[in-house]
């Protein structure tokens, strides 16, 4: 008998360590990222995504575009990303969310604006300093 509760508390404590792994293995995408995504007439553009973690917990800002910086929320579960920017416009706030997956020091996804869906790519580091690219979306 006190076999078994000795194996069934080991059992437990090797469960729980490996459901702890699990979860400290969400990717980390805190920094600086340079976001592509097509823009109107096809042209790709370029912005700054700068994001903080904690744990799966994202905030930060994407910059460029109109409206400038815009801040934005999100979370990061293993390696699948989503979050949202919400941007003040003229005819009132536009929200653009973003899933996707993230390897490395890289990411990929769909971006939905309203009913449009486009692809969207990423980098680690901040763009280069030419500018060259365009200005976001």
């Amino acid at each position: 008998m006190k076999r078994n509760i000795a194996l069934l508390a080991v059992l437990c404590f090797a469960i729980a360590g490996i459901v702890g792994v699990a979860a400290a293995q969400d990717a980390q995408v805190a920094g600086t990222w340079t976001l592509s995504s097509e823009g109107r007439g096809g042209n790709m553009q370029n912005s700054t995504l700068t994001l903080k973690q904690d744990g799966q917990k994202l905030t930060g800002t994407l910059a460029g575009g109109r409206g400038g910086d815009a801040p934005l929320t999100g979370t990061i579960s293993g390696n699948n990303i989503t979050f949202s920017v919400t941007r003040t416009t003229q005819r009132g706030e536009f929200k653009t969310d973003y899933t996707g997956t993230v390897s490395g020091d890289s990411m990929k996804g769909t971006v939905t604006m309203g009913q449009n869906t486009r692809d969207w790519t990423a980098t680690k580091g901040a763009p280069p300093a030419s500018g060259a690219g365009g200005s976001g979306n």
